[in-house]
């Protein structure tokens, strides 16, 4: 695929300042100013919408670190722009930039529902958890239009199958009839993810993503609706959100959360780049404490991908924010009692289109 290459530069709603070649690129072009013709640089870069026709759309994962099997993500790239986003790099194996192209050129799974129940039906399939935000927003922004997810959501529903979503968007609520209904049979959770209580930190960081007020709204009413539901603060990034952690953990608690975990900034592959500029260019007193503080707690590196490690971080600064999450938890009454997990007795496999019923007599 073709890529406009494009410089340093921060675009209106927009995390990436820039779009730099994947780390599969056989070629890297750059723009050269000849001193003859520079072409104006928009304000801002619009998103294009393509359709990914899967085969199948569920995935699997057997990491230790990450507490579920299967996940299903109804797009491939995410328009939320959150620049430290640690699925980013995936959109290399597709021929495009981890930075804008990310953010901006977006593929849905179309027929996603049809495809997911004809998963379903298949005779060997075993019932497990499925979750979705796994590596995009299932509600960014698009959602609202295309409701790709809310047809996932629908096959889910009716077949009575467990699903855990994961989202920053408050768009979630649309969804409120498909969520109550599963809760009363234990089937869903909802985590939603808050990284910053500072309405202008997220602004810049997180630009398309709901305000971390309406975060907060949304868990309260999907509490109320009797949804079991966590905060995920997440990523916890130092000398930038970390002083945060206590207050937004009371204040999902207010909202009527009684789960929560979190998770240190992770820059795999091309992030640690993108992330390093966006940091220069947003706040360039502080870039250089941020990332030594983030190489302390990655045994000398921008990123530890081993497992055990790279959500939590090692060396007595990632003790304490251990110790911090902990003891606030139990302050304020999260994480304390047993959490149930989904229920999947219930499970009734989808009849194939144009199959046979079979009677019993």
């Amino acid at each position: 695929m073709r890529r406009t290459i494009i410089g340093r530069q921060a675009f209106t709603g927009r995390g990436a300042l820039s779009n730099p070649p994947g780390r599969f690129d056989q070629q890297q072009l750059s723009p050269v100013d000849d001193g003859w013709y520079q072409e104006e640089v928009p304000d801002s870069v619009a998103t294009t919408l393509e359709p990914d026709r899967a085969r199948e759309v569920i995935s699997t994962n057997d990491s230790p670190d990450i507490p579920f099997e299967q996940s299903v993500n109804p797009y491939r790239g995410c328009e939320t722009a959150c620049v430290y986003c640690y699925a980013r790099p995936s959109h290399a194996y597709m021929g495009l930039s981890p930075g804008l192209d990310f953010e901006t050129r977006l593929f849905y799974k179309a027929d996603a529902g049809r495809v997911l129940e004809g998963q379903l039906a298949r005779g060997g399939y075993v019932c497990k958890s499925i979750t979705l935000g796994a590596n995009t927003d299932p509600y960014q922004p698009v959602e609202r239009r295309m409701k790709v997810t809310r047809s996932i959501l629908e096959v889910l529903a009716r077949t009575r199958h467990p699903v855990a979503i994961i989202t920053k968007h408050a768009l979630v609520l649309r969804d409120l009839d498909l969520l109550t209904d599963m809760a009363r049979d234990g089937l869903v959770s909802v985590a939603v993810s808050v990284t910053t209580l500072d309405a202008e930190l997220k602004r810049v960081m997180e630009p398309r993503a709901a305000s971390p007020q309406a975060r907060l709204r949304t868990l309260a009413a999907l509490s109320a609706a009797g949804i079991p539901t966590a905060v995920m603060v997440a990523p916890v990034i130092p000398a930038l959100t970390d002083h945060e952690l206590e207050s937004i953990l009371e204040a999902a608690a207010e909202a009527g959360t009684r789960w929560a975990g979190y998770v240190l900034l992770r820059l795999p592959y091309e992030i640690k780049d993108l992330f390093r500029e966006w940091l220069a260019e947003h706040y360039p007193d502080r870039a250089a404490h941020v990332m030594s503080l983030i190489r302390e707690m990655r045994g000398g590196r921008d990123n530890d991908p081993r497992f055990g490690t790279r959500m939590r971080g090692v060396g007595p600064y990632a003790g304490l924010l251990s110790n911090r999450f902990r003891l606030a938890c139990r302050r304020l009454n999260l994480n304390s009692g047993g959490r149930e997990p989904l229920k999947t007795g219930l499970f009734r496999p989808p009849t194939p289109a144009g199959s046979q019923l079979h009677l019993s007599l």
